[in-house]
């Protein structure tokens, strides 16, 4: 029984460094004055990686924790009940990515903006996580060895071929559905080839699975993680640029002079490995419960940093103005405050739900005026689905 939960403790350990990381990575990035964004510099440099670590971390341990927690039931394809308790909660990012870009002043004005459209980390998440789902519900009823394959297949061939899709139109798609696949349009992140790094960590959470009785697999799984951690970092590129030259096929030469995908997924594994190197010491439970309590971080930071509902965010401002000592200790603070707020909610979940659910209650309005509120409300609805799909213009 410890060993399982020294193995959770990691997870909910690598997951609270990466929210930390992505706190400071996005407050830093869209604070800190131009002036001071200077590679040659070691310190802005050094964070400029670690900051590139941060997101591929995050899905890999999303896809890892999700997988972890769907194998363990005993229950296969529907059967299992983590399936559909996984399609709300993928469902459910999708629905509060796009809520945390509506701006309330736009919707009051029968508009909304094509900021709202746009798709980031939330709206990858849950789309892997659906996806996850699809690759298993399709396998469950198969050999053991299939799932994992699979999974570890969408990962090499999205990382191989994204110098090929990468440069893909994907203009004869509505913007919205567009926006998943290319950034041109102002996407912060896009399904590909994001998603390959939610299906490695699935793969990564089979192996544990499988072996967790196992004495040994700590020793082996940070040797392991280590030893192709490095490998991939250093190695990978010039192996690319090898397979190039022998057989002379462009994509390789292509992934050689862009490969960052391998790179950032040797990266994970180096990060995995130093977690479960010092799995015994993270059982703080703050620390443990930040790493429970990331959705929550992220909708307070989201919140506060970029204005969602009301357009009034830090970053509206103070967009790229802060000094490097100024922008520092406001990180930390952002950080602190972020992670205070976030748990402040979860702890009190349950009264907060019950007293909005009262709260709404308690109003009272004219039948006439909730009726035309109603018929406003999806009239107004009716005609953005109907833009979206390209079936009215008016």
């Amino acid at each position: 029984m410890q060993t399982k939960d020294m193995r959770l403790y990691f997870i909910d350990a690598i997951r609270a460094w990466a929210i930390l990381m992505m706190l400071q990575g996005h407050f830093i990035d869209g604070l800190l004055d131009n002036a001071f964004r200077d590679n040659s510099n070691v310190v802005f440099s050094i964070w400029k990686y670690f900051r590139g670590i941060t997101a591929p971390v995050f899905f890999t341990v999303s896809g890892f924790i999700f997988t972890y927690l769907l194998i363990k039931v005993p229950a296969l394809g529907w059967d299992n009940p983590r399936v559909k308790k996984g399609i709300r909660r993928g469902f459910q990012l999708l629905i509060i990515g796009y809520l945390l870009r509506i701006n309330l002043l736009g919707l009051f004005q029968g508009e909304i903006y094509d900021s709202f459209y746009l798709v980031d980390v939330l709206h990858c998440i849950g789309l892997s996580i659906l996806g996850i789902i699809g690759i298993y519900v399709l396998t469950a009823n198969h050999r053991k060895w299939l799932f994992p394959t699979v999974l570890l297949t969408v990962t090499t061939l999205l990382f191989v071929f994204e110098p090929y899709y990468k440069t893909v139109n994907f203009y004869l798609l509505p913007q919205w559905i567009a926006n998943y696949f290319t950034k041109a349009n102002g996407s912060v992140f896009t399904i590909l080839p994001w998603f390959g790094y939610a299906t490695f960590g699935s793969f990564m959470a089979i192996i544990f699975k499988k072996y967790s009785s196992n004495r040994n697999l700590y020793s082996y799984a940070i040797g392991i993680s280590l030893v192709l951690g490095a490998l991939l970092i250093f190695g990978s590129s010039e192996l690319f640029l090898t397979v190039s030259k022998v057989t002379g096929i462009q994509l390789f030469a292509d992934i050689f002079f862009n490969n960052y995908l391998f790179i950032r997924l040797g990266d994970v594994l180096v990060v995995f490995a130093v977690f479960m190197l010092l799995r015994k010491f993270l059982t703080n439970k703050v620390g443990l419960k930040l790493g429970q309590s990331t959705l929550s971080i992220y909708v307070v930071h989201f919140i506060i940093l970029y204005g969602s509902f009301t357009g009034l965010g830090l970053y509206g401002f103070f967009n790229h103005s802060l000094s490097p000592g100024t922008v520092t200790a406001s990180a930390i603070l952002f950080m602190v405050v972020c992670a205070y707020l976030a748990l402040l909610y979860e702890s009190n979940k349950v009264f907060i739900k019950a007293a909005v659910n009262k709260f709404i209650g308690t109003i009272k309005l004219p039948v006439e005026r909730v009726t035309l509120v109603s018929f406003g409300l999806v009239r107004f609805l009716s005609l953005k689905i109907l833009r979206l799909f390209g079936l009215t213009k008016n």
